[in-house]
């Protein structure tokens, strides 16, 4: 057998494998155009149609809901910065305050000093 012959008789093995795949996918084409695309069709119309409504409320409440939440959300800055106000104010009197004991606290240090001096003054005099 000669390689001419060889390589023919492999070819006509292969044609004959391309006809039968062939016939295979005519009719698997055939099944899929008479039944199942109209099917797959008509699902995908239903699904689409139900994600049309879904997007459509989900639409309207984010409308709604986003608004209420700006408002919110502009309250709750607003009493931030008064809060802010107020902690500044409470800041600035608590430092008074410690700067007020801290004065009395110096005054009275003194005053107790200068006591302490007269009473050591008399007992000074008299050795």
């Amino acid at each position: 057998m000669s390689l001419a012959i060889a390589a023919n008789a492999l070819t006509m093995i292969f044609c004959m494998a391309v006809l039968v795949q062939s016939v295979r996918m005519m009719r698997s084409l055939r099944t899929v155009k008479d039944g199942a695309l109209t099917e797959v069709v008509t699902a995908l119309e239903k699904a689409t149609t139900g994600a049309r409504s879904v997007l459509s409320e989900m639409k309207a409440t984010l409308g709604t809901d986003c608004a209420q939440h700006a408002r919110l959300v502009e309250q709750a800055r607003e009493l931030r910065d008064e809060l802010e106000v107020m902690t500044g104010i409470a800041d600035a009197a608590c430092e008074r305050i410690v700067g007020a004991v801290s004065i009395a606290n110096a005054i009275r240090s003194a005053e107790a000093e200068v006591a302490e001096d007269e009473a050591l003054e008399p007992q000074a005099e008299a050795a």
